[in-house]
């Protein structure tokens, strides 16, 4: 596998939802112009190194999937059965401490995009927002304001489980709210000083 390929599986794996073509010539391109002074990879060098990745993903239990200009990673459609177990476990176990984290940052904010849950945790929330949507506890929907992102959301269901009408009724929501807030501003101007 070259290094453009092995750079485009990494960010599939890292972001762990599908993106754009055009955002991954747009990372690749910052990332080289940091790391080694290169200008922009060419968007045939992409689609070829896309296509080399697919093919090499071929008969293993990750796959790219493609839909509308945007690609992200899955699992192999013959091990759906595995992965149905898998899910079935999941939801039967206990929420982890991740999980638990993540699902409160949802209802206090109630909207909240993934970038702002990983700044707030200090680390990649993907794959816990993943586990928390196959449960039903979140939502995920497009963000009006940039179609290029999600917003994440306590479901119907959840909120129906815990009793409230909307996320406003949870307990001292203005203050934990608020707290949230003050904790993400906190984080964003420390690390605006390094």
């Amino acid at each position: 596998m070259n290094n453009l390929e092995s750079k485009i599986e990494a960010i599939l794996f890292f972001k762990g939802e599908p993106i754009s073509l055009k955002k991954i010539s747009e990372i690749l391109s910052s990332s080289a112009k940091a790391s080694d002074g290169q200008g922009k990879f060419g968007q045939v060098e992409i689609d070829e190194a896309i296509k080399k990745l697919k093919n090499n993903l071929q008969g293993r239990g990750i796959v790219m999937l493609e839909n509308d200009g945007e690609i992200t990673l899955g699992t192999a459609p013959e091990h759906s059965s595995l992965i149905e177990h898998l899910q079935k476990e999941e939801l039967n176990k206990e929420l982890s401490k991740a999980s638990l984290e993540t699902l409160s940052i949802v209802l206090y904010k109630n909207g909240v995009s993934r970038a702002e849950i990983d700044y707030i945790r200090g680390v990649n929330s993907s794959f816990t927002l993943r586990a928390l949507s196959v449960r039903g506890l979140v939502e995920r929907t497009v963000d009006t304001k940039d179609n290029r992102r999600y917003i994440y959301k306590p479901s119907f269901e959840l909120l129906s489980f815990m009793g409230v009408k909307n996320a406003e009724e949870l307990p001292d929501y203005g203050e934990v709210n608020n707290s949230i807030s003050i904790a993400a501003k906190n984080l964003e101007e420390e690390s605006q000083e390094y």
